[in-house]
């Protein structure tokens, strides 16, 4: 009984050196021996209208996935001319450089990092991904809390990153409603991004000015009923540019 043990001991061994060497032929196969560098910014968006997302850097390689225009992607590296990215649907693979716009923290209208800024006049703690329309939005969201009696919401980086990219969406598809033909219901959306919450809401509005967009959703009761919300308390502002409304607003909020 020792000698068999010893032999299936070795076998084992062996299987396991044999799948290490398969795993390590995969990834040399993958991405090959280029050198990796790294990037100064770590989010993108795609600018082709479908992108085949493929196992090495080059057209040479099978396609992992697909991408499609106006979704944001992780960037992971560069190599070469193709970048090193991870999907919504945590799918990692190469795609050229070419199809893909750098989104830097600190651009007006843009997704951005994750660093918080420092306290404004009505000492809320915006971050420094908010572009200047949503941290205005941001403020006067909270001042409507305060002479309501309740705590100030905070700024979650990744409802922050959602919202953003949920104003962008109904500026490009050209649409104003929770339910989106490329995210589903906001709550959809909020899973597919892996964001957890024990509640959410979501208010959107189209307007020229964000205190009128604010104003908008005082007036309206079911805007104002989740702005007075004391379920939640945490928050992301998506405000966009739009040429058919002015502005699209987004404001989702969750209860952690």
């Amino acid at each position: 009984m020792k000698i068999i043990s010893i032999k299936r001991k070795s076998i084992f061994k062996i299987s396991m050196l044999i799948v290490f060497i398969v795993m390590v032929g995969v990834f040399s196969t993958s991405f090959g021996m280029q050198s990796y560098y790294k990037l100064d910014f770590s989010t993108g968006l795609v600018t082709a209208s479908k992108l085949n997302v493929r196992s090495g850097p080059s057209t040479k390689y099978p396609i992992v996935t697909t991408v499609n225009k106006n979704e944001y992607v992780r960037v992971l590296a560069g190599i070469g001319t193709w970048y090193v990215i991870q999907t919504d649907g945590d799918y990692i693979g190469a795609v050229s450089q070419q199809y893909i716009k750098a989104i830097y923290p600190n651009n007006s209208g843009n997704i951005g990092g994750s660093s918080t800024g420092g306290n404004t006049s009505n000492n809320t703690v915006t971050s420094s991904s908010m572009n200047t329309d949503e941290k205005e939005v941001f403020n006067l969201i909270n001042k409507q809390r305060a002479n309501n009696g309740l705590a100030a919401l905070k700024i979650d980086e990744e409802v922050q990153r959602v919202a953003r990219i949920k104003a962008e969406d109904m500026v490009t598809n050209n649409y104003f409603s929770h339910q989106s033909p490329t995210y589903g219901s906001p709550f959809d959306m909020l899973r597919s991004f892996k964001i957890s919450y024990r509640t959410a809401g979501e208010n959107i509005a189209a307007n020229s000015s964000n205190s009128g967009a604010v104003n908008a959703w005082m007036n309206s009761s079911g805007h104002k009923a989740n702005i007075l919300n004391s379920s939640y308390n945490y928050t992301g502002i998506g405000v966009v540019n739009s040429p058919r409304y002015g502005k699209i607003f987004v404001q989702q909020f969750i209860g952690k």
